[in-house]
């Protein structure tokens, strides 16, 4: 049995002003299955983009942005908890900020908590506490999240479903003539300086933020696997039927 992260992005969970109930019912239907074989840790975004559906604040200030995140949390760990209901399994929420991921004791805290979950069968959904930290206690994306919790937990592998579905040669949005690498065993340095930029509003990074999580794994002996959130056959082939027909496997050398 693996122990695998997942981690869903923003883009991939709201459109429009809304949850997007569609994608997040394929999620769940798809995590469902996977935790069958596999002991399964989503690390959710969506919280600041859930409370946006309610009351349209200005995200680009802090006071905003954290009544979003306290507005939203519940509404969304409610729609996920009926969805999983459907499969007749039981989901919980971890809330956690940067100062819980670099003190060995709270590490621990939260190891044993997820822990416990897993023994019991039960899911644990990992967000960033984006009502209460502060700029200094930010985590800073949850793709720098999903890496930490990935590695403090022992995982075998992090997925990272997005609005990008994979690495390429170059900016697929810019090229036409872009091309999927799909397995990558190092990161330049150069690529890792570029700046964020995230496709969605409500996105942290973009690109560069998931390379930075690839790039800490893979020097920890961690494997990441980046495709659709949108469209789930990439990660589904990988993971249930072990064929890696899209998206990019960052694999770490053995």
């Amino acid at each position: 049995m693996k122990r695998i992260v997942v981690k869903v992005g923003s883009a991939v969970l709201t459109q429009d002003n809304k949850v997007a109930l569609e994608r997040m019912q394929a999620l769940v239907s798809f995590l469902s299955e996977l935790k069958k074989s596999n002991e399964v840790i989503l690390v959710s975004s969506g919280a600041v983009s859930a409370g946006y559906t309610e009351i349209q604040l200005d995200r680009n200030i802090i006071q905003n942005k954290q009544a979003l995140a306290s507005i939203g949390q519940p509404i969304l760990m409610n729609k996920y908890a009926k969805k999983f209901a459907q499969y007749s399994v039981l989901c919980s929420q971890i809330l956690v900020t940067s100062a819980n991921l670099h003190r060995l004791d709270d590490i621990q805290r939260v190891n044993n908590t997820i822990q416990t979950l897993l023994k019991n069968n039960i899911i644990p959904i990992v967000n960033e506490n984006d009502a209460t930290s502060t700029e200094e206690l930010e985590v800073g994306d949850n793709d720098q999240l999903s890496a930490y919790i990935a590695k403090n937990l022992d995982a075998d592998i992090l997925i990272i479903l997005s609005d990008i579905d994979a690495y390429y040669d170059k900016d697929p949005r810019t090229h036409d003539d872009a091309k999927v690498i799909k397995i990558v065993n190092s990161i330049a340095s150069q690529e890792l300086e570029k700046d964020a930029t995230p496709n969605n509003v409500f996105a942290t990074g973009g690109i560069v933020t998931k390379l930075k999580a690839a790039d800490y794994l893979l020097k920890n002996g961690i494997n990441m696997f980046l495709a659709s959130g949108f469209k789930l056959e990439d990660v589904k082939s990988y993971l249930l039927y072990d064929k890696h027909q899209g998206g990019t496997l960052f694999k770490a050398n053995s």
